[in-house]
């Protein structure tokens, strides 16, 4: 049984006015973009990326970010790696208006994609869990999933405003699978299920999270979330790391990379951490292969003083604080 489209929750007068107002500039927009067609609305997009967001306040963030992360390369490396990424952040916010026309299938497929690992761990018969992150337009791996026949749900964060959110996530299941799961403990719950009948997962796990644990990610400790550690060394799930690239345009390539190897302990805290080390590891490789189609304007690493609020994230950073880290081959060193 799929979840449903979440009803409209009830909202005060002031909220209702706000919330409406939003939703009718984002619609309008939509409607513009849509009237552009996808080639047209992609490369209006593109433009605005270049010429507007570029200019924001955002890609001094993503400056910093990329000097954390790359000490060896040139400003003038840099910039070209900022300015493009806006390119595409512009093209995957125009190509929302025509996520229906991104597919694998017809005369002119708009998606190459490369899923002889997926194929082999869905063959195996257990959950598997298809990680990945905002790369390019990150919608498209689960429509290719979808697409392509593995049966299962995608996992998404709901968006403040409740008529965007609704209108996205009724967008998604146009093209990609009707199983959309918010975060949360109702989602938890059908995420073990979908796992437990060996069905997939489709998720991205590259956003910071006060909930998670420290991990390793480009070299400096990143609040990262467990979950997909925890689901796959609780229910013997695979986790199988996904990439998407944009090649021209509105033209995207998704692979399936080979699962992520990892023998448990039998420690669940220690095994848990040291898995979602080994998954930014692999998500930190396929950043690099192509670094301007991530999106480095998220606060994806912590400031000075910030705490977990989980108990796992107190757990692990008392492991680190204590002399116990977990490298970045998945070990641990006292």
């Amino acid at each position: 049984m799929t979840q449903a489209v979440a009803p409209i929750p009830k909202m005060k007068l002031a909220e209702k006015l706000r919330y409406g107002a939003e939703a009718a500039g984002f619609f309008t927009l939509i409607g513009l973009f849509r009237i552009l067609g996808l080639d047209g609305a992609s490369a209006f997009g593109g433009f605005l990326g270049r010429h507007v967001f570029y200019r924001t306040s955002a890609s001094t963030r993503a400056r910093i970010n990329l000097r954390a992360a790359y000490p060896e390369k040139t400003d003038v490396e840099i910039e070209a790696i900022v300015l493009e990424m806006w390119d595409n952040l512009g093209r995957t916010v125009a190509e929302y208006a025509h996520l229906d026309k991104l597919s694998i299938h017809g005369p002119d497929p708009r998606i190459e994609a490369h899923l002889e690992h997926g194929d082999s761990a869905m063959a195996t018969g257990k959950g598997v869990l298809f990680a990945s992150a905002h790369f390019a337009n990150w919608e498209v791996m689960a429509f290719v999933a979808a697409q392509h026949g593995y049966e299962g749900g995608e996992v998404y964060r709901p968006l403040n405003n409740p008529y965007v959110d609704r209108w996205m996530v009724r967008q998604r299941m146009k093209n990609g699978t009707e199983d959309q799961i918010a975060k949360g403990a109702r989602g938890t719950r059908r995420i073990f299920t979908l796992l437990r009948g060996g069905k997939s997962i489709f998720l991205l796990v590259d956003q910071k999270t006060g909930e998670g644990v420290p991990a390793p990610f480009f070299g400096r400790d990143a609040m990262t979330t467990p979950a997909p550690a925890a689901f796959a060394l609780k229910l013997g799930a695979l986790i199988v790391p996904a990439s998407n690239e944009r090649l021209n345009g509105s033209r995207f390539r998704v692979t399936l990379h080979p699962p992520v190897e990892f023998a448990p302990t039998g420690d669940s805290e220690r095994d848990t951490l040291a898995l979602t080390v080994e998954i930014n590891k692999r998500l930190e490789e396929l950043v690099r292969q192509r670094p301007s189609q991530w999106l480095w304007i998220h606060r994806r690493w912590p400031k000075p003083g910030d705490k977990p609020r989980t108990r796992r994230g107190l757990e692990a950073q008392a492991l680190a604080g204590a002399g116990v880290r977990v490298e970045r081959d998945g070990s641990s060193l006292t």
